[in-house]
């Protein structure tokens, strides 16, 4: 059983690399057209697809809310990073 959560970690990290590397390339598109970073609905959409999609699989939603709270910081973070002068994730 360790075995497979190990894996299933691994999907997990996998996905939040995906999530972040389209992240950067929003940043990019919305430092070029000079859009903050911030969005405060797409933000509430979000939570609320999470926790709608939480709720139906039977997960605690206070802990999902802590878990996509730094998710949404680090994707925010991502969108801040300028491509041409940091390395991107390989």
């Amino acid at each position: 059983m360790r075995k497979k959560v190990d894996e299933v970690d691994e999907q997990i990290l996998c996905c939040l690399r995906e999530r972040i590397e389209i992240c950067k390339v929003i940043g990019a598109v919305k430092r070029k057209h000079g859009i903050p970073v911030r969005d405060s609905r797409r933000e509430g959409d979000v939570y609320s697809n999470v926790f709608r999609k939480a709720s139906k699989l039977g997960l605690n939603i206070d802990e999902v809310k802590a878990i996509y709270q730094k998710i949404m910081e680090m994707s925010a973070n991502a969108q801040k990073i300028d491509t041409k002068t940091q390395g991107s994730i390989t």
